[in-house]
């Protein structure tokens, strides 16, 4: 199977993932963080993600940050998100940025590419201490 190679993203965009589950993608796409994009293969780009779930937003442990629509409403709408979202920085993997992982989601908010939106600046210290907690 031919995989479509997505192009270049930035660090902090937030995109919609079949993260993996031991190696290979799950079903179920859902939101990622991405952390780093590699670009020694340009035009082909590998990217570091961290794992993102509706599930347990307001109830955090070491190395997570929480995007709450209650709580802060420009840094949710910058996200591209649909529900309250926890990202957890203890999961993380470097993947292709292609077709076999990544998807455009179901409202295609940047057009045909994966990206469901940004990090708000707002975030970053929330994200700076997430990734302190998790690599401690």
């Amino acid at each position: 199977m031919t995989h479509i190679w997505w192009n270049e993203p930035n660090a902090g965009e937030i995109v919609w993932c079949r993260f993996p589950d031991q190696i290979h993608p799950r079903p179920k796409p859902r939101p990622a963080l991405i952390l780093a994009v590699f670009d020694d293969n340009a035009p082909r780009f590998d990217v570091r993600v961290a794992y993102g779930t509706s599930q347990r937003t307001k109830s955090l442990h070491r190395g997570e940050f929480s995007i709450l629509r209650d709580q802060a409403a420009a840094a949710y709408a910058s996200a591209g998100l649909s529900y309250d979202t926890m990202f957890d920085l203890r999961q993380i993997h470097d993947l292709p940025y292609s077709s076999e992982w990544f998807s455009v989601p179901p409202t295609a908010p940047h057009g045909q590419t994966p990206k469901l939106g940004t990090l708000h600046p707002s975030l970053v210290r929330a994200v700076e201490a997430a990734f302190r907690a998790a690599n401690d």
